[in-house]
């Protein structure tokens, strides 16, 4: 039986530990790192993942400003509050909450974030950082799923992780993170043929597929890490399950994240950790 990741205790712990380190800044420097989220429209998973993100900001001490706009805004309107906000040198990190409605371009608005204020890492200069090893901000859950793997002082150098969804904001930056810490990685997709036969091999498994319980029993190697990304609707139950069958998994792995309370919480508590860089950042040039 493996021993489940809580990625939700995993967050509790670190967010007690940054409001720590806020409370101390704040002090020193006379005001409190600054978050600000633009949300276009009531999209429900949206509008949770807003207010997830606002009670993060609250327990750890980060000022948090939220700009909610109807989803018949136009794009225009949208970068002018971007740009109004890369102006606001009271401002440390700007995220812009993904989906956007279908009549904007969300590369054109996300890239129209200062890349210093870019808390969620999708600026081409930060993904280019990430690929050229220069200091630059990581995306949230790539590096939440680096440090779900640090917390149980699991030994990533030599290893081999298998990586499912090759993903701009999982796929390919969290391949890239454990290539850096010397695991042996490969990248399976939708084209990936005999991907069961290439699974079964992984000591490290990210299911980043965004298909429930993708990964079934048989894909699993004996021992193996389990790292579930994915957040899916059950048709059957309505609940919230992941790309990984638990159920069948569960007594094959080692260790193991579920779905909720796994990766999710520690995107979040990332998103808090990347505003505090920004801020210090900030503060000292």
């Amino acid at each position: 039986m493996a021993t489940i990741i809580s990625g939700k205790e995993l967050a509790k712990s670190k967010k007690v530990q940054m409001a720590e380190e806020v409370k101390k800044y704040t002090a020193k420097y006379g005001r409190a790192p600054h978050l600000a989220v633009i949300l276009v429209g009531e999209d429900p998973g949206s509008v949770s993942y807003v207010k997830g993100k606002e009670k993060a900001c609250i327990e750890v001490g980060i000022t948090n400003t939220t700009i909610r706009k109807p989803d018949t805004i136009s794009e225009e309107e949208v970068l002018e509050i971007v740009e109004a906000l890369n102006n606001d040198e009271g401002v440390d990190g700007i995220l812009v909450q993904l989906p956007l409605p279908k009549h904007m371009r969300s590369e054109k608005v996300i890239q129209a974030i200062r890349k210093d204020k870019d808390v969620d890492g999708f600026h081409f200069s930060n993904v280019a950082s990430l690929y050229l090893k220069q200091p630059g901000i990581v995306s949230c859950t790539p590096k939440g799923i680096i440090e779900i793997l640090d917390s149980i002082s699991y030994p990533i150098e030599g290893k081999r992780a298998v990586v499912i969804g090759r993903s701009n904001i999982v796929g390919m930056p969290v391949s890239k993170l454990l290539l850096d810490r010397n695991a042996t990685v490969t990248i399976c997709h939708s084209r990936t043929q005999n991907i069961a036969e290439i699974t079964s091999q992984a000591d490290i498994l990210v299911a980043a597929v965004g298909k429930p319980r993708f990964v079934t029993a048989d894909m699993v190697k004996e021992g193996a890490v389990v790292i579930d990304v994915g957040v899916n609707r059950d048709l059957t139950t309505n609940k919230l399950c992941g790309d990984v069958h638990f159920a069948e998994v569960e007594p094959k792995a080692s260790y193991i994240t579920k779905v909720p309370g796994g990766v999710g919480p520690m995107t979040i508590c990332c998103l808090m950790e990347n505003t505090i860089e920004c801020y210090l950042k900030h503060i000292k040039e």
